[in-house]
Formats: C-alpha cells, structure tokens, sequence
C-alpha cells in the first residue's frame, strides 16, 4: 500500500484513538461506533459515485430510484443517512439520534442489513461524534484501489491487537514470589 495510505490510516486511527480514550466506553465496545461510520462513510462514497453514474446515462424521463442503485451492487442512502447530510447538521442538532436514524433509513432500504448496523451513537458525547465525522470526511474519495477495505482491515486489526494486548495483560500468571 502506498505511504499516503498508511498515513492516512495511521491519521485515522489516531481519531478512533483518542475517541476510545474519551468515550468512557470499554475496548471491546469502541469499535463498533467507529467501524459503522467508517462503513456509512465507504456506503456513501459509493453511493454518490453510482448517483453520478446514473445521472449520466439517464434520459431524464425517469427518476433514479432505489432499485437503480441496487442493481449496481449499491446500497441506497435516503438522504438522512448521507454521510455529508450528517456531517452538515447544524450545532444544535442531536448528532448520536441522527446517526442512529440514517442507521435504521439504511437498513429500512436495503433489508440485507435489517437489525445489522450500530445505534448505540446517543450514548456517545456530540463532540466526540464531530471529531470522528470530520476526521472521517477526510478520507479522499480520489484514492485507487480498494482503499476502504484496507482502512477496514487495518482497523479490525488495530482493534484485535489491542483487545489481545488488554486479554494478555488479564492472563498473565501471577509472579512468583522465590
């Protein structure tokens, strides 16, 4: 993988990081929030890139529907559950409900996902919720290949490694004491 990959993953994960270190939630919890936005994040970026599609080759006498999408191997996003839609709500808005809404929009238009998604958000602190967004949105949509995946696998990796090292440390036999 090319460096700006690791970088951006090694930026990334520095987010999901101090989002564990202030969320009051325990490792094995943390990963889940984190994995789903990254996942509404890939969601989106395929959506919009199938929208773009779309539009070209339409005749503009129909509107694109969910079905569209679909038979291009893409989830539908109503336009809640975008990811840019929640990344613009204003201040005051309730940010953990809104993601837990586009959670359940998503799985309400594409049954495959039924009862799959995180909405656990509301229990997690607004700005919290910002920073990983943000931090979020910087991922490029430029970069080639199949970069999401590499950022999901590295991130199940990270969160492996960590719950292994936490497990380690639990499991340790005591000293002896000769």
């Amino acid at each position: 993988m090319p460096a700006n990959h690791t970088e951006l993953e090694k930026r990334l994960w520095g987010a999901a990081d101090e989002f564990r270190a202030n969320s009051g939630l325990k490792s094995s919890e943390y990963s889940v929030p984190v994995l789903g936005l990254i996942f509404l994040r890939y969601a989106d970026h395929k959506f919009t890139q199938a929208k773009a599609k779309l539009a070209s080759q339409g005749s503009g006498r129909r509107t694109i529907g969910k079905t569209d999408y679909q038979s291009k191997g893409v989830l539908y996003l109503p336009e809640s559950a975008r990811f840019s839609t929640l990344l613009n709500l204003p201040e005051g808005a309730d940010i953990g409900k809104a993601i837990n809404d586009a959670m359940k929009a998503i799985e309400a238009d594409n049954e495959d996902l039924k009862d799959v998604l995180p909405r656990t958000y509301n229990r997690i602190g607004k700005q919290l919720l910002v920073s990983l967004l943000k931090n979020f949105a910087a991922i490029p949509m430029d970069i080639e290949g199949d970069a999401f995946g590499k950022i999901y696998e590295y991130f199940l990796g990270k969160f492996a490694c960590r719950k292994g090292r936490r497990a380690a440390s639990f499991s340790r036999p005591p000293a002896s004491s000769n």
